[in-house]
Order: C-alpha cells, then sequence, then structure tokens
C-alpha cells in the first residue's frame, strides 16, 4: 500500500512541477525572441559601420537620396509606392528609403534629367534580395509592364 501511494505521488501533477514547466516554457519563449531581436540589431549595426571609404552603407543611402531628391517627380513618387506596396507595413518605410536611394544613384549617374519609371525598375531589381524578384515580376506583368530590357538582371 506504501508503494502504491508513492507512485501515485510521483505521477501526479504537482503544482511545483506545473510552476516549473511553466517558468521553463517563458525561459526558452524569452531566449528566442532575444535571439531574432539581437539577430536583427546585428544586421542594422554592420549597416552603419563605416566601409574603407569612410562611410557606412546608411550614409550612402543618405546621400544619394538627398543628391536625387531634385530628380523625384510625383509620378515617380507615385510608382515607387506602388512597387514597395508588397512589403509588410512595419518594414516597408526603410525599404522605401533603401530603393529610393538606388533608384536615385541609377538617375544621378545617367545624368537623367528626372527619375523614370525606368530607373525605379532597374534600382528596385538591385536594391531587392532575389527571392523578391517574382513579387517584381508579378506586379509588372499585372499592370502591362515590359520588363524584358531587365530579365538579365531577375533571378527567376
Amino acid at each position: 500500500m506504501i508503494f502504491g501511494s508513492y507512485a501515485l505521488t510521483l505521477t501526479s501533477s504537482s503544482p511545483s512541477n506545473w510552476f516549473m514547466n511553466t517558468i521553463a516554457f517563458w525561459t526558452v519563449l524569452l531566449l528566442g525572441s532575444m535571439c531574432v531581436g539581437g539577430f536583427f540589431m546585428m544586421r542594422k549595426f554592420l549597416k552603419v559601420l563605416p566601409k574603407a571609404d569612410g562611410k557606412s552603407k546608411l550614409d550612402w543611402q543618405n546621400h544619394w537620396v538627398e543628391t536625387s531628391r531634385h530628380l523625384w517627380t510625383d509620378e515617380a513618387k507615385a510608382f515607387l509606392d506602388q512597387l514597395v506596396e508588397p512589403v509588410p507595413g512595419p518594414f516597408r518605410d526603410i525599404a522605401k528609403h533603401s530603393i529610393a536611394a538606388e533608384i536615385g544613384k541609377i538617375a544621378f549617374e545617367n545624368n537623367a534629367p528626372e527619375v523614370s519609371r525606368d530607373h525605379c525598375i532597374k534600382g528596385y531589381i538591385i536594391a531587392t534580395p532575389k527571392r523578391d524578384n517574382k513579387f517584381l515580376v508579378k506586379f509588372l506583368e499585372k499592370n502591362q509592364i515590359d520588363y524584358s530590357p531587365y530579365k538579365h538582371l531577375i533571378n527567376k
């Protein structure tokens, strides 16, 4: 009889066992969240580090946005807004800034009088990861925009 009650106490769920499981669950959850946050913070930190020329990637983005600000028309801005529409809301402004920097760089280096749709498409392709090109192709096909001059840049 004594052994039977002892086995029952080992297998039953006591309040302290439930509490320890809860603590373990929250520990794993918080450590996982901190790792994910740390990953994104490290990416941001690496963008701020200066390169060999003394400017960071973010410094160059700001430079090209400011240098090309006078080249942007309302039509080009609206087209850029359409291009970055699939990007999730919290990341949209950052994506728009980095894409606008690349578009401005291309337009400025080509001595263009203003930013055109061609500059926007080429800059979007260059500034975004290759895995996002399928969204651009869907967008261009949906809006019946010819992207054949940029097929060499698109990784399908």
